[in-house]
C-alpha cells in the first residue's frame, strides 16, 4: 500500500467510502462521481498500479475481481438489464488513480461508443 494512493487509505480505512462488499482480497464502494445510477469501483486490497503491473500469479486475484463484479451486478439488480465492466489502464487508457480497479457501471442504457475522458 501506498500513503498517497486514495484506494489504499479507503482499504485501510482512513478516507471514508461508500463501502458496498470487502473481503479478504477485494472491497468495492460507490465512485463518488458517479457516470451511471450504479458506478462500483472493486479494488485489490494489494496495491497495484495498473493492469500492466499484473504478474503471472495475479490470475486468480482477476478471476475473483470480476467474479465479485458479477455478483455485485446481481445484487444490485442489474444482471437482467445489463452492465458494464471497465478497467483503465494508464494515462492514455484514462487512468486517474493509480491503483488497478475495475468500473461496474449500470442501472441506464450505456452507449456502445466510448465516451472521452471516463471511458464510459
Amino acid at each position: 500500500m501506498t500513503a498517497d494512493c486514495i484506494f489504499c487509505r479507503i482499504i485501510k480505512k482512513e478516507s471514508e467510502a461508500e463501502i458496498v462488499y470487502e473481503d479478504e482480497e477485494i472491497l468495492a464502494f460507490k465512485d463518488i462521481y458517479p457516470a451511471a445510477p450504479v458506478h462500483l469501483l472493486i479494488v485489490p486490497r494489494r496495491h497495484i498500479p495498473t493492469l500492466a503491473d499484473l504478474e503471472a500469479g495475479d490470475t486468480m486475484l482477476m478471476g475473483r475481481l470480476i467474479s465479485v463484479a458479477n455478483d455485485l451486478a446481481r445484487a444490485f439488480n442489474l444482471d437482467q438489464s445489463g452492465y458494464r465492466l471497465v478497467i483503465n489502464c494508464g494515462k492514455e487508457g484514462g487512468q486517474l488513480v493509480y491503483h488497478l480497479h475495475l468500473h461496474l457501471l449500470g442501472g441506464k442504457a450505456l452507449s456502445p461508443a466510448i465516451a472521452e475522458g471516463r471511458g464510459v
